[in-house]
């Protein structure tokens, strides 16, 4: 039987973690997988840990990567935002929990990567708990990595004294270090190391799609969860114009160079973040743009499960008139215009109001997901499951409105909605038992279906079709694919 601390041997040391109070998981919060990344190692490839004497305690969570205070906003209740502290740049640890009475187990792994559009996020969010995903027989992990400008500035003297020439994307070393670690080190809890599934949401899911897609990640993982989120969309910036804004960004803040950005407080470093988004074609983590990377086949293999939500589309701005949307679409997309408008009319305002939510959630999401589920399908070395959601979350008051929105879909798939704050219905229970089993047997197995569960079908780019999660979970041809293919071959043309 379990005590309530458990000690574990790996590279750096012991660690100790907590049981939980029917001794069946434990967990192991705040692992550091690297050395700080502060002072001489802002704006560094993560470096090897500094092992310790005796035992580390490991029973909360390390400090979310360094970002403003999280405040709700829109439908994102304090539920799917990081802890109010701590927050700081010595954030590079990562969280295990784990159902192994032995390290001789080998358990299937689960790696989590968090969204929030790379300037915000962290792994101590209460819907990205591990311990349900524990209890059915997976060792869960979830990492930080830096976001914002401390994650993604590059400098033309940041590649200068780089040895790969590069400089830029430091949060996705910092998501391949954590790999390593895993790849190293996760058998002393129970894990197989050669059974290693990566997932994530919004700006998570871009990292899983940029871990597929980089070399540097070859064997640390076999199968990847994506979702609402992916990179074949073409806006990437490459290595110069990334230099280029990191010029401006320090001079913003009155820097003269990189040794002055260096000495500068995480505060004063974050009173300058226009211009630094996330991920670039550096020429070393990503060496071609990933739709290339993908069209050519040289991405890690993978089984993908993948997929987007119903309600997920992202206005920047007011909601435009019909009038004002058909002059944009005119601008925009030209002789292809009247194509766009057949499939997001707007013969009136209410029309053009959601038609506007459907184009951004195609365009942001749906079309970048949809790329990459037909590619490697397309490609037929591995196994793809596609998946739309559609559950309208219950909400009161002000969080009534917004259907099945963006990240919605994340407590229900990791067994998580007890963590979350809404008036839940039976509905919602069934559909969570479901998508965290799907979501389980995928990363035991790389197949979804199993026992009791309604057939999820292998997808076919010709047949298109998808499990629809929501108040009835069904396979059916993909809604909107016609919109989804016409936009494809628009972007295709134009690019």
């Amino acid at each position: 039987m379990l005590t309530a601390k458990q000690v574990v041997q790996i590279n750096s040391g012991k660690v100790a973690g907590i049981a939980t109070s029917d001794g069946q998981v434990v967990s192991y919060k705040g692992i550091p997988f690297a050395a700080p990344p502060v002072v001489d190692l802002r704006w560094k490839a993560p470096q090897p840990v500094k092992p310790w004497e005796g035992v580390k305690e490991c029973t909360s969570f390390g400090a979310s990567p360094m970002q403003g205070k999280p405040v709700p906003f829109s439908m994102w209740s304090k539920e799917f935002l990081i802890p109010d502290e701590p927050i700081g740049e010595d954030c590079l640890y990562l969280n295990v929990w784990t159902a192994a009475k032995s390290s001789k187990e080998k358990l299937p792994v689960l790696v989590w990567i968090y969204g929030g559009g790379f300037q915000s996020g962290g792994s101590g969010v209460p819907i990205y708990d591990g311990e349900a995903m524990a209890r059915k027989g997976i060792v869960f992990v979830s990492i930080n990595y830096r976001v914002g400008i401390f994650g993604f500035l590059a400098h033309p003297e940041l590649t200068k004294e780089s040895p790969n020439k590069a400089s830029g994307n430091y949060g996705l070393m910092d998501q391949v270090a954590a790999l390593k670690w895993v790849k190293e080190n996760i058998a002393a809890f129970g894990g197989d190391p050669a059974n290693v599934t990566i997932a994530g949401q919004s700006a998570g899911s871009m990292s899983v799609n940029c871990m597929v897609a980089t070399p540097l990640a070859k064997g640390l993982f076999t199968k990847a969860i994506a979702e609402s989120g992916a990179n074949f969309g073409r806006n990437q910036p490459s290595l110069a114009p990334a230099e280029e804004a990191g010029v401006a960004f320090a001079k913003s803040v009155g820097a003269a160079g990189l040794a002055d950005l260096r000495k500068f407080s995480p505060q004063e470093l974050m009173k300058g973040q226009l211009g630094i988004r996330g991920p670039i074609i550096d020429g070393y983590v990503l060496p071609q743009h990933i739709a290339d990377i993908f069209g050519v086949g040289k991405q890690n293999p993978v089984d993908l499960l993948t997929g987007w939500n119903q309600d997920e589309g992202l206005l920047f701005g007011p909601v435009k008139n019909a009038s004002d949307f058909k002059a944009q679409i005119s601008q925009q997309y030209g002789d292809n215009a009247g194509k766009v408008l057949t499939y997001y009319p707007a013969s009136d305002d209410a029309e053009a109001s959601q038609s506007q939510l459907n184009l951004s959630r195609d365009m942001i999401f749906g079309f970048q997901n949809y790329a990459w589920a037909n590619v490697q399908a397309k490609q037929g070395k591995t196994k793809v499951y596609v998946y739309r959601f559609t559950r309208k979350v219950p909400g009161t008051g002000e969080y009534a409105k917004y259907g099945a929105f963006h990240t919605g879909e994340v407590p229900y798939a990791y067994d998580n909605l007890e963590f979350v704050d809404r008036p839940w219905e039976a509905v919602d229970r069934e559909l969570e038992a479901t998508m965290s089993s799907y979501w389980a047997n995928f990363v035991k197995t790389g197949n979804p279906n199993g026992k009791d569960l309604p057939e999820w079908p292998i997808y076919k780019p010709d047949a298109k079709q998808v499990m629809l999660l929501g108040t009835r979970v069904e396979a059916k041809p993909i809604p909107g694919g016609e919109a989804l293919d016409t936009m494809a071959a628009i972007l295709s043309a134009t690019k």
